[in-house]
């Protein structure tokens, strides 16, 4: 439907003409935008005003790397949810792509008792799913396979380490509502933040426009499962969590759980009404359940593919 020129104009002009930008992300979803593929999304932005400029520019990741990034977190949210909603991952045609292919290890259907929460939970794994889709089609060729991913032994170990369980238990996220829900505050926060985090490294105006609105809706997402939380009476459960967080990405205490003082804390932000991010480093530290400079572990346990790989240490 779409050609490589056209493309290739809609893209230089993205940051000039809101109709171009429009006409792109919908080509994004109807066409796959396979066409794209590396050439483009790898593209950054270069200035002559200083050698500095220039060596800071080539230094970043590109767009591509960075949504493949986020990708690796999409594929995470979409087969937890996925299969606690419907009790099976992603279908084979939304896994493939550059990069190792891995399996799924757990995941199975939750048994919902609340009909308002099941609806939440439902309206999430598809968004989630939708996400992995309209990255698979925005990054084309360039885009990374499905990474192995653990939904079993993961939970287990995060939940020891936040001091949920002892070190005898085991923590199965697809138990009850209750567990579902610690799981996935576990997750929705650190997609909120790594979105937050990556949106300056992204040089293409369209691609930023397309992160900003995933990034609104995961932090719908993030309300919604913190409100429930909050509901249930879970505060002290979920500050644990945000504490475990808070140990593994390294020094500082941007986490924030659900209660401040007896009082809802829905939004964590600063004083200023603003939420924090994280660096893709700080995120792989979370997901790799790990606090030092490490490249595979937790929910991740051969990596997560891609160039940004690697995350952060003291």
């Amino acid at each position: 439907m779409f050609g490589k020129p056209f493309v290739r104009t809609l893209i230089s002009r993205s940051a000039e003409n809101r109709t171009d930008r429009r006409r792109f992300l919908k080509a994004a979803g109807a066409a796959g935008l396979g066409v794209v593929g590396a050439t483009y999304l790898g593209v950054q932005a270069t200035s002559s005003a200083s050698a500095t400029g220039e060596a800071a520019a080539a230094a970043a990741p590109s767009d591509a790397a960075v949504l493949n990034f986020a990708l690796n977190l999409e594929y995470l949210e979409a087969e937890f949810y996925s299969f606690a909603v419907h009790g099976r991952g992603l279908p084979d045609d939304l896994t493939g792509g550059v990069g190792a292919q891995g399996g799924v290890v757990g995941g199975k259907k939750v048994m919902f008792h609340d009909k308002t929460l099941h609806q939440f939970a439902k309206e999430i794994a598809g968004d989630e799913v939708a996400h992995v889709k309209f990255l698979r089609g925005a990054l084309g060729e360039a885009a990374v396979s499905r990474p192995e991913i653990d939904l079993k032994d993961s939970f287990t170990a995060a939940a020891r380490a936040a001091g949920l369980i002892s070190e005898y238990q085991r923590f199965d996220p697809f138990a009850n509502e209750k567990n579902f829900l610690l799981a996935a505050f576990l997750f929705e926060d650190v997609g909120v933040t790594a979105y937050k985090g990556a949106a300056p490294l992204i040089t293409n105006k369209t691609f930023l426009d397309a992160a900003a609105g995933i990034l609104a809706s995961e932090a719908y997402h993030a309300a919604t499962i913190r409100t429930s939380l909050f509901d249930r009476g879970l505060g002290d459960a979920a500050a644990k969590i945000s504490n475990a967080r808070d140990t593994l990405d390294g020094p500082g205490d941007d986490d924030q759980g659900i209660l401040l003082g007896n009082q809802a804390n829905i939004v964590p932000t600063d004083n200023n009404g603003i939420c924090f991010g994280r660096g893709a480093d700080r995120v792989l530290n979370v997901v790799y359940l790990n606090p030092g400079p490490v490249r595979e572990g937790g929910f991740f346990p051969k990596g997560v593919n891609g160039d940004i790989v690697a995350s952060g240490g003291a």
